[in-house]
């Protein structure tokens, strides 16, 4: 595997180190969803350099082997150039012109022979170069849905973790008050109050206790003067 093949493989390891070590660390999760969001954006940056490269790095052979077609095509035009020189000085009698004119024929050709040998070594790097670019592409691809993915999650995960956060403190409240229930010290109040209440009305049933017995002498006096003037009146008939 080329080194820009297996960029993929260390990217892929460095944002695992560090989303499980933010997960881990976590304390705000809005913060730990938005450091993960920003690693991997930094990650999908250095895909984008690394297959820029790569692509640069195509693009300059396929400059050079075009170079090379060109030169190939250049070779083969002289060399027959030269061959149909070398037919017509032949055709008028120069022979020994027209086979000097068939060796630089054969010069050409051996030039473009050459040429396209170094072109046949270059067609399969080429091919080669644009597999691993075509991955490289592909892959970034996948980064960049895999961010868009985690952008679309990131606001609900955040509100989902705080709901559970919430969560978490009323259950705590909760058994807070299945430990200290305020309805008791609200009960042992009302105690006290009808305590309250029942001595004032002892208070009231024993004045008017005393009340009663007030009338009651009043009336006993009011019997004896009943008496007494009778009997005067006896004495005086």
């Amino acid at each position: 595997m080329s080194k820009k093949q297996s960029i993929f493989g260390r990217i892929s390891q460095l944002v695992k180190a560090n989303v499980n070590d933010a997960i881990d660390n976590a304390e705000d999760p809005a913060k730990m969803l938005a450091q993960i969001e920003r690693d991997y954006k930094n990650s999908i940056v250095d895909a984008e350099n690394a297959i820029a490269e790569t692509i640069g790095n195509l693009r300059l052979m396929e400059e050079d082997y075009a170079a090379d077609r060109r030169a190939a095509e250049e070779w083969g035009a002289k060399a027959k150039s030269a061959s149909q020189k070398a037919d017509r000085l032949r055709a008028e009698g120069s022979t020994a012109e027209a086979d000097r004119f068939d060796d630089l024929a054969k010069v050409a050709l051996g030039k473009q022979i050459a040429v396209e040998k170094e072109m046949a070594g270059e067609e399969p790097l080429i091919k080669s170069q644009q597999e691993v670019v075509d991955r490289l592409k592909t892959g970034l691809g996948q980064m960049k849905d895999k961010l868009a993915e985690l952008q679309s999650k990131r606001t609900s995960l955040a509100a989902r973790a705080k709901t559970a956060e919430a969560q978490q403190k009323v259950n705590e409240a909760i058994g807070s008050i299945d430990v200290m229930d305020p309805l008791s010290e609200v009960s042992r109040f009302e105690d006290k109050v009808r305590r309250e209440e029942a001595k004032v009305r002892g208070h009231q049933e024993l004045a008017m206790s005393s009340l009663d017995k007030q009338f009651e002498d009043l009336e006993s006096v009011g019997d004896e003067a009943d008496i007494e003037a009778r009997l005067a009146a006896l004495k005086a008939g």
